[in-house]
């Protein structure tokens, strides 16, 4: 019995234990459960908003991109409604059999959709084959105009629908197209710049997006009375400084020249002389913004190019001896070559130079041998600090994205000799268009700028470009000294300079001739292995516009650089209302255009025919969408105005005997590509007025 009693007092000893184990735990259990309960923070845990966050939906409400206008307020890229086409595969869509909700003929759908989509049959098929709930039609069905969704919902295919969402639209493809640059949606639909000024602006253009958030029960449903909204706030608009009408004229000639002639680049630009706007900057190659099509480079000429100019330098150089009262002009030397101490032998560009000539000279027949004594004469110190008073070796500071500052950095006597005629240092366009302002205003150097405006979402200007000086370069007598010079270049200078000149504006300029430095050391030795350039003022008098144009490689003679670059002044002269006064032209024939932008195609054209000029309606659309020449240009009676019209069918005019400038302006305004045969006027196309114009063929020009 007593051992029963032990055994009893056991168990009970052991039930106490387990009861006062389990307690511990119980009152753990509570306490924790006490601490949950009363504390924000658990293990470091917000757990309010950790459930918060679990239960919570949250929708970006992405803000609309904000549009690009030219300096006339013509829009150059805004952002459109696009669709994206997908196809619902599942056959669990389709609820009633007569009403199918899927791709029921997957051969039919690929065959009907496969030219809307520039896609093959094979390619769709493959697409619409899979084991998929639903497919998107990419890449040919991505980011589709609402004339193509409307042409596809003609065909009405079972499970073909569409996703709306929106796209960046250029309306000029090509125009302006590293200045402008492009901007594509991503993944999430927002729109993002990649180049340009749609890059280097992208925060301001892109807004403040909004959003929707909203708590969500179990079954992901949203709660009553929890949804918080914040509304997007639209991107501010961008005006910049281009004048279309200048542009416009650029993009012909350089489109010309890439037609008639190979080249690896040529870039032509031109700036507002007293206030430093950039007004006009094309490029060749191209491409064409709304599909990137023939993009080669990321980097625009304008302000990324850097590269030894050549005697462009030497208005820079002989300049600064000017400047430091060492120059006399009619002081004689022996032209052809001159040997430096360490043995370099420099030479004129014809070898052998023009006998014992002054040094004015000297300037209008470009001769490195002059411009070596001079800068022998300054020496390295000065030469290289007035090259860099004239910005060379920095950035401007253009609103542009990756701006180079090129390189000014000589220290022998080789070296500065060839500094002093633009060997041996690399510039930017850009630069030498900043450089060449201080002879527009007396030697005051202005900075260059490219946007005009930046208007918020509520109408209010947040910026405004102005002129903005930089700094004197030179006195007022350098600089008449050195505009004279110019001047003579042209005018008194070689013969074939002459041609530089149009007849209906005085121009001032120098020429330039670079070798182009060679990967394996030294220089490139090809025939055509050079950059060539032309940089300039005009009018003489009181010059409102500088220019530079350069090119690489291009297997063309001088001839057609003369011609190129006559032809673009003497048109930007007409437009802008600088050129001489003509007194074969009677007032009362000039005839001042209206804009006719989104107006009816009937009015437009009942309004030109009254002004006795004659319109060219381009599409079959029933509202003027473009138009050249622009509004606020003058022209004369009988003058051809082309109309862009909304439509998307285009014809074939009669264009015989067009001028070869009507031609090209018709062909770049509607994208079209071009080859040209023979000189005069239009005389035969490969295209027959009336017929309808691909633009997947070249319209063939017989001149004559």
């Amino acid at each position: 019995m007593k051992r029963k009693g032990r055994v009893g007092n056991s168990i009970r000893l052991n039930v106490k234990i387990t009861i006062l184990i389990f307690s511990f735990f119980f009152v753990i259990i509570l306490a924790k459960l006490a601490y949950v309960c009363m504390s924000d923070q658990v293990d470091g845990i917000n757990l309010k908003a950790f459930a918060d966050n679990r239960n919570t939906t949250k929708q970006t409400i992405y803000a609309s991109r904000g549009s690009i206008y030219d300096a006339n307020g013509d829009e150059l890229a805004k952002n459109v409604k696009s669709y994206t086409v997908i196809a619902y595969l599942s056959s669990s869509r389709t609820k009633d059999i007569t009403k199918p909700q899927h791709v029921v003929d997957k051969e039919h759908t690929a065959e009907a959709l496969s030219s809307l989509l520039n896609m093959t049959k094979e390619y769709i098929l493959n697409l619409l084959n899979q084991n998929l709930y639903q497919v998107e039609l990419g890449p040919g069905g991505r980011a589709i105009t609402e004339d193509t969704k409307k042409k596809i919902e003609k065909l009405d295919l079972p499970g073909i629908d569409f996703v709306s969402s929106s796209k960046r639209f250029y309306k000029n493809k090509s125009y302006a197209s590293y200045l402008v640059g492009y901007a594509r949606a991503n993944d999430e639909g927002e729109i993002t710049g990649g180049m340009g000024i749609e890059s280097y602006y992208d925060e301001t253009l892109k807004g403040t997006h909004g959003y929707t958030e909203y708590q969500q029960d179990a079954y992901g449903y949203p709660m009553p009375n929890t949804q918080v909204t914040e509304d997007a706030v639209r991107g501010s608009d961008i005006y910049l400084t281009i004048d279309n009408n200048i542009q416009f004229i650029l993009e012909n000639v350089l489109t010309k020249l890439k037609n008639e002639h190979s080249l690896d680049w040529a870039q032509f630009s031109v700036m507002n002389a007293k206030t430093g706007a950039v007004v006009g900057s094309a490029t060749v190659p191209n491409f064409d913004l709304n599909t990137l099509n023939g993009i080669s480079s990321y980097l625009n000429p304008l302000t990324s190019y850097q590269y030894e100019p050549g005697s462009t330098m030497k208005i820079f150089s002989f300049m600064a001896a000017i400047e430091e009262g060492i120059y006399h002009g009619d002081e004689m030397f022996d032209s052809g070559s001159i040997v430096l101490k360490d043995g370099t032998k420099i030479s004129d560009f014809n070898q052998v130079g023009w006998g014992s000539i002054n040094y004015d000279t000297g300037f209008s027949y470009s001769s490195n041998v002059a411009a070596t004594k001079l800068g022998l004469a300054l020496g390295v110190e000065k030469l290289k600090d007035f090259y860099l008073r004239c910005g060379f070796g920095s950035t401007t500071g253009i609103t542009l994205p990756a701006e180079s500052s090129g390189v000014v950095n000589f220290n022998y006597e080789s070296e500065l000799a060839n500094a002093s005629f633009g060997q041996g240092m690399t510039v930017t366009p850009i630069q030498m268009l900043q450089a060449l302002s201080s002879l527009a205003n007396n030697g005051m150097m202005v900075k260059p700028y490219i946007v005009s405006k930046i208007v918020n979402s509520d109408g209010q200007v947040s910026f405004e470009g102005t002129r903005e000086e930089v700094g004197r370069v030179a006195s007022e007598a350098t600089i008449e000294r050195m505009k004279k010079m110019m001047y003579d270049v042209v005018y008194n200078g070689f013969d074939y300079n002459k041609a530089y000149s149009p007849d209906n504006v005085v121009i001032a300029g120098k020429t330039g001739t670079a070798q182009i430095p060679s990967p394996n050391g030294g220089y490139m030795s090809g025939e055509y292995d050079y950059i060539k350039s032309f940089a300039g003022f005009f009018p003489y008098e009181d010059p409102e516009y500088v220019i530079y144009f350069s090119t690489k490689q291009l297997i063309s003679s001088t001839s057609d650089i003369t011609k190129l670059i006559s032809s673009a002044i003497g048109e930007i002269a007409k437009v802008m209302n600088l050129a001489s006064n003509d007194t074969s032209v009677e007032i009362s024939k000039v005839v001042e255009l209206s804009n006719y932008i989104s107006s009816t195609v009937n009015q437009a054209v009942e309004d030109l025919k009254s002004k006795k000029v004659l319109p060219i309606v381009i599409g079959d659309g029933t509202y003027v969408v473009n138009q050249y020449p622009f509004s606020t240009n003058q022209v004369l009676e009988g003058s051809k105005v082309f109309l862009l019209t909304n439509g998307s069918h285009f014809t074939m005019p009669d264009v015989i005997g067009w001028s070869t400038n009507e031609i090209i302006r018709f062909c770049n305004f509607i994208g079209l590509s071009y080859q040209m045969n023979g000189y005069g006027r239009v005389k035969q196309t490969n295209i027959s007025p009336g017929s309808d114009i691909t633009f997947d063929i070249t319209l063939e020009i017989e001149l004559g």
